[in-house]
C-alpha cells in the first residue's frame, strides 16, 4: 500500500493536523491505519500518536503527551529519513525537542507544533 497524501482520509488528516485539529487528524489517519499493512501500518501509528499527543497537551496532560511522544519516536525511528513522501528526519528532530521541553524541570516553554514536510512530489498536499 502506498500512502497518497493528496486523497481521502490521509489528505483530510493532514489538513486537520496543519489547522490544529489534532483529534480530527487522529481520527482520519486511524481510518487508514485500520486497513494498512506493514510497513505503512506502524508508520501511520507513529503519526497518529503525534496527533494524539497534541490533543492531550491541549487538555493539560503533559505526562500523557510525553508518553505518546516516546512511543511515536520509537515507531518513527524505524523508518528512513523520507518515507512515503513524508520527511521523517525533521519530524523526529521536532519530537526530540518536544520531549526535552516536556521533561524539563522546571517546565520550559514548549516549541511550536512540528510541520509535516513532504518531498517535492508531496508538496501540493
Amino acid at each position: 500500500m502506498s500512502l497518497d497524501w493528496t486523497q481521502g482520509d490521509l489528505r483530510e488528516g493532514l489538513r486537520s493536523f496543519r489547522s490544529g485539529f489534532f483529534f480530527e487528524a487522529h481520527e482520519h489517519w486511524e481510518s487508514v491505519w485500520i486497513a494498512a499493512e506493514e510497513p505503512e501500518k506502524t508508520f501511520l501509528q507513529g503519526l497518529i500518536q503525534v496527533a494524539a499527543l497534541f490533543h492531550h497537551l491541549r487538555r493539560g496532560n503533559r505526562v500523557g503527551a510525553a508518553s505518546l511522544l516516546r512511543s511515536a519516536l520509537r515507531r518513527l525511528d524505524l523508518y528512513p529519513e523520507v518515507f512515503s513522501g513524508l520527511m521523517v528526519a525533521p519530524l523526529r528532530t521536532a519530537i526530540r525537542l518536544w520531549l526535552e521541553a516536556l521533561d524539563a524541570v522546571p517546565q520550559s516553554s514548549l516549541p511550536s507544533v512540528p510541520q509535516l514536510q513532504f518531498t517535492v512530489t508531496g508538496e501540493s498536499c
